[in-house]
Order: structure tokens, then C-alpha cells, then sequence
């Protein structure tokens, strides 16, 4: 498809309006072996297997936002998924370094905000698949965070059995996400997401890891690398959502 369209970004993702695209093929075949980690061996093996793969994690993920930066296929829908994934690592990081802290009150705001921040990506999946789509993504995210919450809390109690405990619902959580977005969307193979989302729950192991060990020259490089990972997860979700709805007008 050469032919430009026009699609309604939902109001649910905090833009309005509408804008032009030229449908592009969606790109984000993973080296699984690098960033998704889980195919190498057990899930409950991934949060270890990240703290000595992060170097290779970072060079992935920022070599696939390169790839899919070069030619956004819907660049307002790419910015708006963009924004929401990165406030999620944005909450999350505040979470953890409030727990590091021992501030109780600031990990309570930020977890508030990292649930705020799963309805609103909730929504914008809402806008184009409907409520109970977007009422089954809140589901699912409200899972990835559960996880996400019980890894830096047991990584930063140095509870490694409940580090792989939560490791192993992470990457579980991550199956489910891949199998409903490819359920929805024929343009996001189940296999890629998983390993997208594997891969971002790494970052998120060696995160905590480091700030538990108050080595915040690593987590500034892991960091990095997380925040390049949300824009690979972003474009996937805009590209493939552009491909299906070329015609979508509000």
C-alpha cells in the first residue's frame, strides 16, 4: 500500500485531531536470544541472566528503535504510545528509588501513578478495539505492574526466591499481553511481543538489582536502555495498529 490515510487518534490518549500516514511494514523481528533472555532457559532464570546480559540488552533495544524510528508509519500515534510507555518506566524508577529511600509516602504516589498510568494506556487501546478490550489490557497490566512491584520490593529486601517468584509471574504476564494484542491485531506476532516484554521486565530486574546496590552508574546505563526499549514497544504498537486501521477517520 503506497496510498496515504487518515486515522482518529482517540481522545483517550490525550491527543485529538486527525493525521496523515503512509502505511509501512511492520518491523520488530527480535534477536530473542539477546533481548528476550526467557528462550535460553527457565523464566525464573531471566532476572539473573539479565544483571550479566544488560550490555547486549542495551545494543538490541537501541538498535531496534533505530530501525523503527527511521519512517513512522503514524508519527501522532507514535508519539502519544510513546509518552505513555515511558511514564510507566518513569513511575516504576520513582517507585523503586522511593523503597531504596524508605520514603513510604513517595512509593505510594508513584505506585498510584504507575495504575493511572496503566488506565490510561488501557484507554488508548479502548479507543480502537473497544471497552472490553481495553478493560482486559487494564487486567493485564495491572498484572505486569503486580509483578514489577513484588521484583523491586523482594530484589531490594534481597529475597532472591521471591525475585524469581515474581520474575517467573513477569514473564507469564508478558505471554498473556503478547497472546491478547496478537488476538487483536494480526500485525503483532505473539512470539515478538513476548520477547519485547521479556526483555523489558530484564531492565526492570536489573534495575532494582543496581539500585539495591547502589550502583548508579550501571542503573544510569540500564536506564537508558529502558527508556529505548519503550519506544521499540511504542512504534510496534503504532505500526501495527496503523497497518489495521488505515482507514479508521473521527
Amino acid at each position: 500500500m503506497s496510498e496515504t490515510s487518515t486515522l482518529c487518534l482517540p481522545r483517550s490518549c490525550g491527543h485529538t485531531g486527525t493525521f496523515t500516514m503512509k502505511p509501512i511494514l511492520l518491523s520488530i523481528s527480535v534477536s530473542l536470544a539477546v533481548v528476550g533472555l526467557a528462550c535460553a532457559g527457565s523464566p525464573a532464570a531471566v532476572a539473573h541472566e539479565h544483571a550479566v546480559a544488560s550490555p547486549l540488552v542495551a545494543a538490541a533495544a537501541t538498535s531496534q528503535a533505530d530501525t523503527a524510528t527511521a519512517a513512522p508509519a503514524a508519527p501522532q500515534l507514535q508519539a502519544a504510545l510513546r509518552s505513555l510507555w515511558h511514564v510507566h518506566v518513569v513511575e516504576t524508577r520513582k517507585y523503586a528509588l522511593a523503597v531504596k529511600a524508605g520514603d513510604a509516602s513517595a512509593a505510594e504516589r508513584a505506585a498510584g501513578d504507575v495504575v493511572t498510568n496503566a488506565k490510561a494506556i488501557a484507554d488508548a487501546i479502548a479507543g480502537f478495539y473497544g471497552a472490553a478490550a481495553g478493560e482486559e489490557m487494564l487486567r493485564l497490566l495491572g498484572g505486569h505492574w503486580g509483578a514489577v512491584k513484588a521484583l523491586t520490593d523482594a530484589n531490594l529486601d534481597g529475597d532472591t526466591a521471591g525475585a524469581r517468584a515474581a520474575m517467573d509471574d513477569m514473564v507469564a504476564n508478558a505471554g498473556e499481553i503478547a497472546t491478547f494484542l496478537a488476538s487483536a491485531n494480526p500485525n503483532l506476532p505473539a512470539d515478538a511481543v513476548r520477547g519485547l516484554l521479556v526483555a523489558h521486565g530484564g531492565h526492570h530486574a536489573a534495575q532494582t538489582q543496581q539500585i539495591r546496590a547502589g550502583d548508579m552508574d550501571a542503573e544510569a546505563r540500564t536506564w537508558a536502555a529502558m527508556q529505548a526499549h519503550m519506544d521499540v514497544i511504542a512504534d510496534a504498537l503504532a505500526g501495527a495498529i496503523a497497518r489495521q486501521f488505515p482507514d479508521k477517520v473521527g
